[in-house]
């Protein structure tokens, strides 16, 4: 068996080293050169808080990876949402009807394979551990957390046994016939994320600030209602309790102002004191998932004749911080809290 990591950095770093640490073949393969070749010379650090080890590997580029002209048995795509259908396309040459795909987006992906090559649809991975790329050869991982898989259709199938037994040498791996569900409340969850990264601030700071709660709440709340409408039902994870926020007429103000206290308190024990996507837009300089989290969002409104506006506000400044138009500042949460306000307790 051998597990090839298409987008070897945060998720996919850390999946590949527990694995091949464990004596499972893997191939890295990341579009960065010098992540690449640090991986082939000197080895990948993992950075955690319980450990920290170094594997070294087989490491290619896409176009390394394309010239050694081997078939790929599992093929694991790790890569951001926006680049995810080009990655697969990149090495589409090298599979066949024998080969496992397994997608590890954020974000509503629909990854697609030319029909010809007779490979069964994708499986899906639900992952909420964090990590970070810090540089190359080097991942910050945040620690254990919630990893769950599961095909599409909610059946159980024997290549969802071997994933499972691949990835339990990363740690505990659930596998469920909702994948769809864990995927939804992840969404809800990453909403509250894209806030937090409109503030050059730690997470758990932000998220402890009582006075944006309502707005962060209802953030959250309009994700989970476009999921009500695909009849998706969301699943809990981690700390995260999606049925404390909807549907809106069972919210409880203490009981989710305890919860919120409860979040922000495991994320400030986490290693990873802010989100990848304000590494995105603060240090990296790139693009976020946001128009593959977020912007399918507002298109399920508009289907189904919902007005979504404190998701369309988020999606609307976290694209003018990718720009430079505006500044990480309290003052955007201000605005959404204002937007909260004015939009909705009208």
């Amino acid at each position: 068996m051998e597990i090839t990591i298409i987008g070897s950095g945060a998720i996919g770093g850390v999946l590949g080293a527990y694995i091949a640490r464990a004596g499972v073949k893997v191939v890295f393969c990341d579009i960065e050169q010098e992540h690449v070749n640090h991986i082939r010379n000197k080895g990948l650090r993992i950075e955690g808080p319980a450990e920290e080890f170094v594997v070294k590997g087989e490491a290619y580029t896409p176009h390394e990876l394309i010239a050694r002209k081997k078939q790929l048995d599992w093929v694991f795509i790790c890569t951001k949402a926006q680049h995810a259908q080009q990655a697969l396309d990149q090495v589409c040459q090298l599979i066949n009807k024998d080969t496992t795909i397994v997608s590890f987006q954020n974000g509503l992906i629909d990854l697609k394979v030319p029909v010809q090559k007779k490979v069964s649809e994708p499986l899906c991975c639900f992952v909420n551990f964090s990590a970070d790329y810090l540089e190359p050869g080097r991942i910050l991982y945040g620690g254990v957390s919630s990893v769950a898989i599961g095909e599409f259709n909610g059946s159980s199938t024997d290549r969802l046994k071997v994933l499972k037994e691949i990835l339990e040498h990363w740690g505990p791996v659930k596998e469920t016939d909702n994948i769809l569900g864990y995927l939804w409340s992840k969404l809800s969850y990453a909403a509250l994320l894209y806030a937090t990264a409109l503030v050059d601030e730690t997470m758990a700071n932000i998220v402890d600030r009582k006075e944006f709660r309502p707005a962060l709440i209802e953030l959250c709340a309009e994700t989970l209602e476009a999921a009500h409408v695909k009849n998706v039902n969301v699943h809990s994870f981690d700390v995260w309790r999606p049925e404390l926020i909807f549907p809106r007429e069972n919210q409880k103000r203490e009981l989710l102002n305890a919860e919120f206290d409860r979040i922000s308190t495991w994320m400030a024990k986490n290693k990873k004191q802010k989100s990848g996507i304000w590494r995105d837009i603060a240090v990296r300089n790139r693009k976020t998932e946001v128009d593959f989290d977020l912007v399918p969002i507002l298109e399920i409104g508009r289907q189904h004749n919902l007005s979504f506006p404190l998701t369309k506000f988020v999606i609307e400044r976290i694209k003018e911080l990718e720009q430079g138009v505006k500044q990480m500042s309290w003052d955007n949460l201000m605005d959404l809290k204002k937007l909260y306000e004015d939009e909705v307790l009208r």
